[in-house]
């Protein structure tokens, strides 16, 4: 059976164990004495699985937040040295914004 990192990480200890039992790898070896979380990522090596979790954005242009994200940091940094509070908070309340934007929009 193929599995995903998601159905990897939803499983029981006792259920790793027995997936792994059943794989002849060197990085399964010894699964019986490991922990879930070191038996998770020993798993995907030896099943070929990308071990991070993707988030997949819907209904919003995540490139071009992040580049006006990328913009208002340098204006950040430029009010930074000008020592403009005003303008340093607003601009951190900015990124954060769409920073919470992004978030928001994750499956």
């Amino acid at each position: 059976m193929a599995y995903t990192y998601h159905d990897l990480r939803t499983k029981t200890v006792q259920d790793l164990r027995a997936i792994a039992k059943d794989l002849q790898h060197e990085a399964v070896q010894g699964a019986l004495q490991m922990n879930k979380e070191h038996l998770l990522p020993a798993l995907c090596k030896a099943l070929g699985i990308d071990p991070h979790e993707h988030h997949t954005v819907v209904g919003i242009d995540k490139v071009a937040i992040k580049a006006k994200m990328k913009e208002l940091k340098k204006k950040k940094d430029e009010a930074l040295a000008a020592h403009d509070g005003a303008a340093i908070k607003g601009l951190r309340r900015q990124i954060h914004g769409l920073n919470r934007q992004i978030r928001a929009h994750l499956q």
